[in-house]
């Protein structure tokens, strides 16, 4: 598997989202390799790793923030939660389904599903599965290309660098402080 160029991170803006869940789906379908009136022919069920959370007048595109000091690995007691290229990634054969990294994830990002089996070969009870910036789709210089953020009608999703997202941050930061300090001079 190719890469990354560069530590990324989607950025939701849930002022632009709708609430069409069109990110749901594509999510799903990426992730299951099959489409949905495939999923439906053969009983499968589609999983998306983005769910909308609708919150007050607001949709909340909810997803992993791919923590660079990611506290469900930390506290993952098997190693299935680990960092590989800025990626925060699941090894579902090494999950127990012990639920601790649901609890860690300050962002509610990892959801248990009942399906697997463990490393051991034992039927597992909860095997977890959370945004991983579609790593399965990076093509070969690179660069992501994620369903969720191909699929947003709004651009409510934008995959960014970090780097580059901080420096915005702190452009924005300075050009309010600037303003904030001629108003009061």
């Amino acid at each position: 598997m190719p890469e990354p160029k560069e530590n990324s991170i989607i950025y939701a803006d849930a002022s632009k989202c709708v609430g069409c869940k069109q990110c749901e789906l594509a999510c799903a379908q990426a992730h299951s390799g099959c489409t949905l009136p495939e999923a439906k022919a053969n009983s499968y069920r589609l999983i998306s790793r983005i769910h909308i959370v609708r919150v007050d007048e607001l949709n909340v595109p909810m997803l992993c923030r791919q923590c660079e000091d990611a506290p469900c690995a930390y506290a993952c007691p098997t190693g299935a939660i680990y960092q590989e290229n800025g990626i925060v990634q699941i090894s579902e054969n090494r999950c127990v389904g012990c639920k601790v990294c649901v609890m860690a994830c300050p962002f509610g990002a990892i959801e248990v599903l009942h399906e697997g089996t463990t490393q051991k070969g034992r039927t597992n009870l909860g095997v977890i599965k959370k945004c991983n910036l579609c790593v399965h789709r990076i093509d070969d210089d690179g660069m992501f290309h994620c369903a969720c953020v191909e699929a947003c009608p709004t651009q409510a999703l934008r995959l960014v660098s970090l780097t580059d997202h901080r420096k915005q941050l702190m452009i924005a930061r300075a050009r309010e402080a600037s303003v904030s300090s001629m108003h009061k001079g």
